[in-house]
């Protein structure tokens, strides 16, 4: 069976379409984590301004996590790596202003995640 030209640019047109309004792929605790880790020596007893390197890691998860499930997503796994290190409370609720960046939640081991939009 062929097929005219016109019927192959509408699938070719009707693809592109979904590949570009597909959602993204969901994020991870895995990718939580690699966007931070720059963050932890200074978490744990760094003072000043957080390096470079832990700024950008947190503006990147900034940017990725745009819808709910994203955001909860995110806020579970830093709550639960915040409880498994020994960090300084006040670093980690700073941390976001520190780096000009803005979070939908607190870096903390006490915010409650679901209750994030």
């Amino acid at each position: 069976m062929a097929y005219s030209t016109p019927a192959i640019r509408l699938l070719a047109t009707t693809l592109v379409v979904v590949l570009l309004i597909a959602p993204a792929t969901a994020i991870t605790c895995s990718d939580v984590i690699k966007d931070l880790q720059p963050c932890v020596n200074y978490l744990k007893s760094g003072s000043g301004a957080p390096p470079a390197a832990c700024c950008a890691g947190a503006s990147n998860l900034a940017s990725s996590a745009t819808t709910t499930a994203d955001k909860q997503t995110a806020c579970s796994c830093l709550k639960t790596a915040a409880k498994n290190i020994s960090l300084k409370p006040e670093l980690a609720k700073s941390l976001p202003g520190n780096c000009g960046i803005s979070l939908p939640f607190e870096v903390s081991p006490n915010v409650d995640c679901s209750k994030i939009s």
